[in-house]
């Protein structure tokens, strides 16, 4: 008569921890991905406000009636629930008919993380 050995069926609970620990794993880099994607639209949002700003700043010294002054000058943007500073440079260029404009772009809170930095040509009206 051979003893009938009984075999058990199921997981043992190195295995259940093994599987867990994968199953962890995985959660934690689809967790890192996700946060990832969410500060690069809020990066893309704040980029595209500051974008605004500048666009908006060139345009307003387009449309004055003389030429901008040289120098440099500042003012706040608010674009929705963030707030930036413009910077606007006016520099001359080799022909006097045209001035040089480099509007750059910064948060409020964070002045030395520039957003947008946009140059451009204008000649007198």
């Amino acid at each position: 008569m051979s003893p009938h050995r009984r075999t058990e069926r199921g997981l043992t609970l190195i295995e259940v921890l093994v599987a867990l620990s994968i199953l962890a794993i995985g959660l934690m880099a689809g967790l890192q991905a996700s946060a990832s994607l969410t500060r690069l639209a809020e990066r893309q949002q704040q980029q595209w406000l500051a974008q605004l700003c500048a666009d908006n700043a060139l345009v307003a010294v387009r449309l004055q009636p003389q030429p901008p002054a040289l120098g440099s000058r500042s003012h706040g943007c608010d674009q929705g629930a963030h707030r930036f500073r413009v910077h606007l440079h006016v520099q001359p260029t080799p022909n006097a008919q045209f001035r040089r404009l480099q509007a750059s772009v910064e948060t409020a809170d964070t002045p030395a993380r520039v957003l947008v930095d946009l140059v451009t040509v204008v000649g007198r009206p």
